[in-house]
């Protein structure tokens, strides 16, 4: 059976990830961005034995990145960067899961108007740019992208991500909730950091902080991202399910009610996790602004499992119908 673009490029880059590995004593994760750095010059990039330099210079005559649509280039890296991911132990390396990321590109399309010429887009949590790309991909206006990683490794892979599809995108290689060099953006998405936040001198700059102890990473990431969007902008959060149940939720809840109008909770399939108190939703808002308001009934659904096309269909198609009669302002 003949290979997808997808599987050829996928193992292209496991194989070049292999001869690298012969000599290169690194985890697969972190040798990957070596072989999309080979790929992306069309040359070995680093001092490698003569033996792997021929290998992987053959190697490159049989490939070309110009052959390979953006999506394509995703997905391949998506396949790899989940095969480096197995059996690692590190709690930041997780990748959103393709189905939700192309859902909520969905969901920044109906928020965004067709006749803005450039979209400001910002992602303080980016990992390896999966759900930055894969919404960017999806908007027909241009998009100025941002993106925010600590982990070296992380920030590495997106950049690769970034660079082998083409999309330019500006990466900021920090804690996320330190402050950014970054003019307010119209609209941020994120798959939160869960857990709880080390720094609590920083932490002491936020609203969100907790009273006492660490505070909670994921409801900074919140505020963090609504302080770079402009007013009326909207943020796109992928939270657990939790979010609203925990011992800080109420300060949480204030915070909300004094700056955002909630448009939505969708509620992802209980197919997707192996356990229910490990569930997600898309969480929408919109922050306030001088002629903003609530919309009139907010968007509640439980989704329907991705591989039920029709199913899914029939909840887009309820999903539009909610969005005509919200007419909710647009950038």
């Amino acid at each position: 059976m003949e290979q997808s673009n997808v599987e050829q490029l996928y193992t292209w880059l496991d194989e070049a990830v292999e001869l690298i590995g012969q000599e290169v004593d690194l985890s697969y994760l972190e040798l990957l961005p070596l072989a999309g750095e080979t790929l992306f010059e069309q040359q070995p990039t680093q001092e490698y034995s003569e033996e792997i330099q021929a290998k992987l210079k053959d190697k490159l005559t049989h490939i070309s990145v110009e052959d390979y649509k953006k999506e394509e280039i995703r997905k391949a890296m998506q396949l790899a960067i989940l095969k480096g991911m197995k059996g690692t132990t590190q709690q930041q390396h997780h990748i959103t899961p393709d189905s939700v990321a192309i859902f909520m590109g969905y969901l920044v399309q109906k928020l965004t108007n067709s006749d803005q010429k450039t979209l400001r887009l910002f992602d303080p949590a980016c990992g390896t740019a999966n759900l930055l790309t894969a919404v960017v991909n999806q908007m027909e206006q241009n998009v100025e992208a941002y993106g925010s990683e600590v982990d070296q490794t992380l920030i590495q892979l997106a950049l690769m991500n970034a660079n082998l599809q083409k999309t330019e995108i500006e990466f900021f290689h920090q804690d996320s909730l330190s402050p950014f060099l970054l003019e307010p953006v119209d609209m941020a998405i994120a798959d939160l950091p869960v857990g709880y936040y080390p720094n609590d001198v920083q932490a002491n700059e936020y609203k969100l902080k907790a009273d006492e102890g660490h505070s909670y990473s994921h409801h900074l990431f919140i505020e963090q991202s609504l302080n770079y969007v402009k007013e009326a902008g909207y943020a796109l959060f992928l939270i657990p399910n939790f979010l609203f149940e925990s011992d800080q939720s109420e300060k949480l809840h204030a915070y909300l009610h004094e700056h955002v109008h909630i448009v939505g909770v969708l509620q992802l399939p209980e197919s997707m996790f192996k356990n229910e108190k490990f569930g997600k939703s898309i969480f929408i808002v919109q922050k306030k602004g001088q002629y903003t308001k609530t919309p009139s009934q907010a968007l509640i659904a439980q989704l329907p499992s991705f591989q039920n096309v029709e199913a899914m269909n029939d909840m887009v198609g309820q999903i539009n119908e909610w969005f005509k009669k919200e007419h909710l302002s647009k950038f």
